[in-house]
């Protein structure tokens, strides 16, 4: 008996030291799993330290009469349990945060083809696309005006002397002609400026009187100016359809085409969007776009037809007339 007893403290003698060698190798790997869990639940829900991810195991709970004792569990089984779900927590974690970063990629590329696609569309309206270059449809949103349009000519209108380039129209306009030709200045001096208090309809009414006078350039700058000044006014689609229709009066349909449309897409609500896809239509027709003239024609039924007089509705059927719309 004493020869057995001596045998059993031999062998556990001998065990111990395995066990306490496994226990520490796992409060290790307990130890570094935690703080990356902490890190990573810091990255992936700053907003909190509560929100953090459940563990899918969990510690079974207690069943059976209290009064009865039921042998603890071993340190190695605990530890073993607590890495399991650490380990659960981390691959949820991980999948988690590999989602968002997904998602937010396909963001950034659908982000950048749309400004470039913006950025492209700007450009050609402002130089011109090159010939060939497709024409998009008039049928509503973006497409309502082409992408391709030719830069606008020459012409001997406006203030412009026989044969001037565009570039010799703007060094010969406002206030650098004014100085040379005393007779424009004293035309532009002539034009009242309205006194009514109101800095809105005072503006607004500057500028219709410019363009009343054919004082195309100084009318263009006072409009640009109450549409800048004023954005949130009535007046604002009063003064964009009013420079499209000075740079058409003008001689420069390009310009007016996306004066126009520019009024329609920014302010679809204002008073004149509709009279501005009415002179959208001429502007096209004079830039021999017949079909893009018809598609904007449409757009002003299908969008205004309820709202606009009998006169607007002869107004575009001329205009449908002109294009050869079917």
């Amino acid at each position: 008996m004493r020869r057995y007893s001596l045998a059993v403290l031999a062998a556990s003698a001998t065990l111990l030291p395995g066990a306490a060698t496994a226990q520490a190798s796992l409060d290790g790997r307990v130890g570094k799993l935690e703080s990356e869990m902490h890190a990573v639940q810091r990255k992936v829900f700053p907003g909190g330290a509560n929100q953090t991810v459940q563990p899918d195991i969990a510690p079974p709970s207690a069943t059976g009469d209290p009064s009865i004792g039921t042998p603890a569990s071993s340190p190695v089984a605990d530890l073993t349990a607590r890495v399991g779900s650490l380990e659960q927590q981390m691959a949820t974690v991980t999948g988690q945060a590999e989602q968002n970063q997904y998602k937010l990629r396909l963001m950034q590329e659908q982000f950048d083809a749309y400004k470039r696609t913006t950025d492209a569309r700007f450009a050609t309206l402002a130089t011109g696309a090159p010939t060939g270059a497709p024409a998009a449809t008039a049928g509503g949103g973006d497409d309502a005006l082409p992408t391709r349009m030719p830069p606008a000519k020459a012409t001997r209108g406006g203030g412009n002397t026989g044969g001037s380039t565009r570039s010799g129209a703007a060094r010969d306009s406002g206030p650098a002609k004014a100085t040379r030709d005393p007779e424009h200045a004293d035309a532009v001096a002539a034009v009242e400026k309205p006194a009514t208090g109101d800095a809105t309809e005072d503006a607004y009414l500057y500028g219709y009187r410019l363009w009343q006078a054919k004082l195309y350039p100084e009318a263009e700058t006072q409009l640009k100016k109450v549409v800048a000044d004023y954005p949130r006014s009535r007046r604002a689609s009063y003064a964009q359809n009013l420079l499209g229709r000075s740079y058409l009066d003008e001689g420069k349909p390009s310009l007016a085409s996306m004066a126009f449309y520019d009024n329609y897409k920014k302010m679809p609500d204002g008073e004149r969007a509709p009279e501005s896809l009415l002179y959208l239509g001429q502007s096209l027709t004079k830039l021999d776009k017949p079909a893009d003239a018809c598609k904007v024609y449409s757009e002003l039924t299908d969008v205004y037809g309820g709202k606009i007089s009998a006169g607007m509705k002869a107004d575009v059927a001329k205009g449908r007339a002109a294009a050869k719309c079917q």
